[in-house]
């Protein structure tokens, strides 16, 4: 910065942008309030249909976010405007204050331009022969006074300079809209672009990283994984070769670690991956190369020390590499798209049966990452970054195609568990791990994907053995998930009344690919008590919503009631004789494991009662509103009261040692374990809202409807079975 640019700059004009930036700060807060309570809160509401439910709902949900994200960009904008101009006024302050003490001392500061300046002494010689008093100085007082002034002049262009960097960087975050980097102040900013660079350049040379290195290395990337900006910096600065040239060579340095040092190395490899997750964010031309460069390096094969005959010739590939630090965090869409398509293209490529010698076999020395796994098959770590983003899980999985192969590959690889979790992300619309977010409707495009993973499971001798290959207990999730749809699927034609949904396509699913889907599942215990959860979760809220508001069904109590206990009945019908059959008898190691399994569940399923009762909401043709606004948002007590029952094993009447669901094997104790659980909650139901109906009556109605299901899902069992034969 020029001296005389600091000394007679003029900032009004900048305060002036302040106070504009201020105002438009004002106003994104008022219009983000309003597109989030009004915009968005009404299209939350609303049952959205068609074309509407895919197209229109993205845009209203996208828009309400843009407006929280430019309120978001114009207040960190406003902060650094405001803190860079007061720092200005300030360094501005202190150069006068220095040129006014040289004066005294007849020293004069002057400009030369170009950033350049010069001090000189102003008295003449002559004037001191003729005894005219002059200030004593110095070459010293020269000096010192040229250092201080370089000294406020340089914090003055750092502080311009970081500023304008930091400017641009927070617009080129997104290519279209706002970005949602926040910031307090210039130096919080700037201060994050220096620590990036400094551990970029300690990225460089891994070898040369003591452990107290990567102890402090790890420190910052804990402190800044969630940042924007330092994200994108440190990423680039690095460069995508860098990154995974990095990684290979600590992975290989630390191999076998062990105690703390194990440990550290576990939460690098978590904060690194989220760091690259929130950099992939980014719309920077830098990130841009960044994100091309690594899918250009996928089959490079990345070595510690070629010249080294100790190391194994044979290095990870860039594929495995890349996947092993996409476990945590959420990427970015279009990259994780992208990505998974070239990772997808390739492992089919190899056939079903051959994945495992794709990227397995002849890698024995990789070993990507610390802890359970060694990351050679990249499917596991990409499967993780999809169950993070459900909106990329969606869209892997909508080719049949694609989805066949990822689970006939199950039967040859240990990628179950991974695949599971992403399937999950795919169909429900929340990540792994979520437990706060509104389960959002299901689309079409998921209701066809759980319909296609039916049908995969469904059909004979093989379909029904990826239940034991790590998905059941996922595959009991998303049945959990699909209630709506299953209870349709059964009760069939025009019982959207009854059975109460705001899913895009309720009647997406085939009754016969279902019932084998549910038996297959149910013979796994954790996949089994999913199936408990979230048939009891839905039954609460059914009767809770029917009862509350009788204007939902247009007919008698007794006949809604009878219907979904008849549903109840059919569901857990199924549950019990699969679970009972000879057939799979030795997939059930006994009551401790079944127990087991509804209590594990039991603590997460809590958490659908608040996430996950979007699934009941009013028809379109009663407004649309959803059931929190018809029962004054207490819907999902009777739920929560169920699972807790479940979760404790409350004992049945008359029962003294026989507690909810404690014999899979018995089918008459589970049916009445059904029967009690379904009444029970048209008990609260009928307490809760005080509805004067005959209690004894309305429980004697369940209860043989209950019956009437359970004797029911034999029928559909057997008939499934005869339409695969």
């Amino acid at each position: 910065m020029d001296l005389d640019a600091l000394r007679f700059g003029n900032f009004s004009k900048l305060g002036e942008a302040i106070t504009d930036w201020e105002q438009m700060t004002k106003n994104l807060a008022t219009l983000k309030e309003d597109a989030e309570r009004n915009l968005k809160g009404k299209a939350d509401k609303a049952n959205w249909s068609g074309v509407n439910a895919t197209v229109t709902r993205e845009f209203v949900d996208k828009t309400a976010a843009e407006f929280g994200d430019a309120h978001t960009q114009a207040g960190s904008i406003t902060k650094i405007l405001a803190d860079t101009r007061g720092e200005l006024i300030d360094y501005r302050t202190q150069l006068n204050e220095a040129i006014e003490r040289g004066l005294k001392k007849n020293l004069t500061v002057r400009d030369t331009g170009e950033g350049s300046f010069v001090v000189t002494m102003n008295v003449h010689p002559d004037r001191a022969a003729k005894g005219v008093d002059v200030p004593e100085h110095d070459q010293k007082d020269v000096d010192d006074l040229r250092t201080e002034v370089q000294h406020i002049l340089s914090k003055a262009t750092e502080s311009d300079s970081s500023a304008a960097e930091v400017l641009r960087l927070l617009v080129d975050q997104v290519r279209y809209g706002f970005s949602d980097a926040s910031y307090p102040d210039r130096d919080k900013a700037a201060q994050a672009l220096k620590d990036a660079e400094k551990l970029a350049k300690m990225a460089k040379h891994p070898e040369d990283m003591s452990l107290d290195d990567i102890a402090e290395f790890n420190r910052y990337l804990k402190k800044y994984h969630d940042d924007p900006l330092f994200s994108e910096r440190f990423a680039t600065r690095l460069g995508a070769k860098g990154t995974l040239q990095f990684w290979t060579e600590m992975a290989d340095a630390h191999s076998g670690a062990r105690g703390a040092e194990l440990d550290q190395m576990k939460s690098l490899q978590k904060n690194l991956s989220m760091t690259l997750a929130t950099a992939s964010f980014s719309d920077s031309g830098a990130m841009q190369g960044w994100k091309k460069d690594i899918l250009n390096e996928t089959n490079t094969s990345f070595r510690v020390d070629p010249s080294n005959p100790m190391k194994s010739p044979v290095g990870a590939l860039g594929f495995q590499v890349m996947s092993s630090l996409m476990r945590q965090g959420e990427f970015d869409t279009e990259f994780l798209d992208e990505y998974r398509a070239k990772l997808f293209k390739a492992d089919k490529g190899a056939g079903d049966s051959n994945t495992d010698a794709l990227w397995v076999k002849g890698y024995d020395s990789v070993d990507l990452v610390f802890g359970k796994d060694n990351g050679r098959d990249p499917l596991d770590g990409l499967f993780d970054a999809l169950s993070h983003n459900p909106e990329a899980a969606t869209n892997a999985f909508e080719s049949k195609s694609d989805l066949d192969h990822m689970l006939g590959t199950t039967k040859y690889t240990d990628r179950g568990e991974a695949l599971g979790r992403a399937l999950e992300a795919a169909v429900t619309g929340v990540a792994a791990g979520d437990t706060t977010s509104m389960a959002p409707p299901h689309s079409a495009d998921q209701v066809e994907i759980m319909a296609n993973i039916m049908n995969v499971v469904a059909q004979p001798g093989s379909g029904a053995d990826l239940v034991t290959k790590g998905l059941g207990e996922s595959f009991g999730d998303m049945a959990a998930s699909y209630m709506p749809e299953i209870s349709q699927a059964f009760a069939g034609p025009d019982s959207g009344a009854v059975f109460i949904t705001n899913s895009d396509a309720p009647k997406g699913l085939n009754i016969s690919d279902v019932t084998r889907f549910l038996s297959a599942t149910s013979t796994d215990p954790a996949g089994r008590a999913g199936i408990i959860y979230g048939e009891s979760i839905y039954t609460g809220n059914l009767l809770e919503a029917h009862l509350s508001n009788p204007s939902l069904f247009d007919g008698d109590h007794e006949q809604v009631l009878a219907d979904i206990g008849r549903n109840a009945g059919i569901i857990e019908g199924i549950v019990g004789h699969s679970a009972a059959n000879d057939e799979v008898s030795g997939a059930i190691s006994g009551e401790k494991e079944n127990n087991d399994a509804l209590k594990a569940k039991g603590d997460f399923a809590k958490t659908w009662v608040a996430v996950g009762s979007t699934f009941v909401q009013v028809p379109e043709r009663l407004g649309g509103a959803g059931m929190g606004a018809v029962v004054g948002g207490t819907v999902g007590a009777v739920a929560g009261a169920a699972v807790d029952r479940l979760l404790e094993g409350q004992q049945l009447d008359g029962a003294k040692d026989e507690a909810l669901y404690h014999s899979s094997k018995d089918l008459f104790r589970m049916r009445d374990s059904v029967s009690q659980q379904t009444q029970w909650s048209v008990e609260d139901s009928l307490t809760r809202h005080h509805v004067d109906l005959p209690k004894d009556g309305i429980k004697d109605t369940v209860r043989q409807a209950v019956n009437d299901g359970w004797e029911n899902s034999d029928y559909f069992l057997n008939r499934s079975k005869e339409q695969y034969e």
